[in-house]
């Protein structure tokens, strides 16, 4: 799909959803990479995920930014594909092909410039839980030490869409944007835990009553 097609429509379809019907929350926007190469890694907990991030990148960046997704999942319907591939412009990866193939689509993209959007806990989890993260982007990062890698938390969107569920649930979300991080030149294992660190600290941020301790 054309950029300019696929601005307009993001502008009239998923734009008013994110920034009306849902109500974001912002800490760090301007920390967001304006171009690429780069990465930009959250927590995940619903489909609004991809629609929040895009939404709060600038034209410049909107236009590189690819979401990665599973192809078996979003190909399963038209609409799905559509939406996925067509107006959000995402990176399709095989399941079933191997790290090493995936690893390659990723470094394609970054190749060309791109922004790819990842979530290192590998698929939506319970509303507002964080899972282990998976070692792909620390590899990731490993392979390009001067990869900038952006790591964003974002609260309540598990409870506004959660996984399964088809009606949107007004809800005022949480959205924390981190300084990049880099190789820092230790083990990936070392890297993850400096992002599960973000994501743990930010999850500690929030105001009092939406942290999932306070509200069970």
């Amino acid at each position: 799909m054309p950029y300019l097609i696929r601005r307009i429509l993001f502008a009239l379809l998923v734009r008013p959803v994110v920034l009306l019907i849902i109500g974001l929350n912002l800490r760090g926007r301007r920390e967001l990479p304006q171009s690429g190469p780069a990465v930009i890694v959250a927590n995940h907990n619903s489909h609004l995920d991809t629609l929040v991030l895009l939404s709060l990148l600038g034209p410049k960046a909107f236009r590189v930014a690819r979401p990665v997704a599973a192809s078996d999942y979003f190909t399963q319907t038209r609409w799905l594909n559509w939406m996925c591939f067509g107006l959000l412009n995402a990176i399709g990866i095989d399941r079933t092909s191997g790290a090493a193939a995936t690893m390659a689509q990723l470094q394609n993209a970054l190749e060309r410039g791109e922004i790819l959007i990842l979530y290192p806990e590998g698929t939506r989890g319970e509303p507002e839980a964080l899972q282990e993260l998976k070692g792909g982007v620390a590899h990731l990062a490993r392979s390009r030490p001067g990869l900038p890698i952006f790591p964003v938390f974002m609260h309540g969107l598990g409870k506004a869409l959660p996984k399964g569920d088809r009606v949107l649930v007004p809800f005022i979300c949480d959205v924390f944007c981190g300084k990049a991080l880099h190789w820092n030149g230790k083990s990936c294992r070392d890297f993850t835990r400096q992002l599960s660190a973000f994501f743990e600290a930010s999850r500690a941020a929030l105001p009092p009553g939406c942290r999932p301790e306070e509200a069970a």
